[in-house]
């Protein structure tokens, strides 16, 4: 704990989940923060094994059933809000906003060490991530070989929607705006249907802060496209995530431009065709495993559709998860 870093005091989500603030190096808009969001319901005992989860774009972790899934299977879960998102939103700063994803690399390793002083230096580290998160850590993990157990991945987005054409037609004159206005806004095209699909005001099944999860989204700045567009090129020339991966997504997208019930069981966000083939990319012992009737975000579909999605994850830990540990 470093002098500027929180005491852990109890989070948001309620009995048994407590949050810790992190002290970032400072960027050009102020102070950075992380927060880390660890589960200790009672009864908590210290284990060898460990979860850390990272969440998408314009996100933050409130998915508790992923917290008590990793609970019930012996394994002590922590959860990272990422600076500039959620929990670690502060005045003055531009949410979500990064120009290189390799700044992330600090956030993760100051999580890590919070996980491994909690826990032990010794501790079997997994990480869980989704969409843009998930993005973040398989090119964290590229960088970093060994360091953790694995990766499990929730529709990671690998790719732009449409194709490796799409990017590479966009990037010029991406990398133009970002060169000279990288914080500038580009067109919002969320029409909110995704957000509609989930909460619980809106039919779905999940209460949501509208602070750090708004809806339409952040506005997406150039800079970041950019630095999005630049890990999706790197996913695409290959990795070598040393670590055994899962690659999850649902069977099918849905893209319209009217709202339909369809979509509160499609991939309304990403091309999951898409993805999983870009999946088998990021290494050499890859699993993808596809998700009948899954949301982008799969651990909030359908009941039923939340059992299938957690018992792959099951099955594959029990193979690959902490086969070295």
């Amino acid at each position: 704990m470093t002098s500027g870093d929180a005491p852990w005091v109890p989070d948001v989500l309620g009995a048994g989940y407590e949050a810790r603030t992190l002290e970032l190096e400072p960027d050009d808009e102020g102070p950075v923060v992380a927060t880390v969001v660890r589960y200790r319901p009672s009864g908590w005992r210290r284990v060898p094994r460990a979860v850390l989860y990272v969440h998408g774009w314009c996100d933050y972790f409130f998915q508790t059933e992923t917290a008590e899934f990793w609970h019930a299977q012996g394994v002590a879960f922590y959860a990272l809000d990422l600076r500039k998102y959620g929990r670690s939103l502060r005045p003055g700063t531009t949410p979500g906003y990064v120009a290189h994803l390799a700044t992330y690399d600090e956030d993760l390793e100051a999580a890590l060490a919070v996980v491994r002083a909690d826990l032990g230096q010794h501790t079997a580290v997994m990480l869980m991530a989704h969409s843009t998160g998930a993005l973040v850590t398989a090119l964290w993990a590229n960088r970093n070989p060994g360091v953790t157990q694995g990766l499990v991945l929730n529709s990671p987005w690998l790719e732009l929607q449409g194709s490796s054409v799409v990017r590479t037609v966009s990037t010029p004159a991406i990398s133009q705006l970002a060169r000279f206005q990288p914080k500038a806004p580009l067109p919002n095209i969320d029409p909110g249907f995704y957000s509609r699909s989930i909460r619980r005001s809106e039919g779905g099944e999940w209460d949501i802060d509208d602070a750090w999860r708004p809806s339409p989204s952040f506005p997406v700045r150039a800079g970041w496209l950019k630095a999005i567009i630049t890990g999706h090129a790197e996913v695409a020339r290959g990795l070598r995530v040393v670590q055994p991966v899962l690659t999850l997504a649902s069977t099918r997208t849905l893209v319209s431009a009217r709202w339909t019930d369809e979509m509160r069981s499609s991939d309304v966000v990403l091309d999951v065709d898409l993805l999983a083939r870009r999946a088998v990319q990021l290494g050499p012992t890859v699993t993808v495993r596809r998700i009948e009737g899954g949301v982008h975000d799969l651990a909030l579909s359908r009941r039923p559709v939340r059992d299938a999605y957690y018992a792959e994850i099951r099955r594959w830990a029990t193979v690959y998860g902490w086969s070295d540990a």
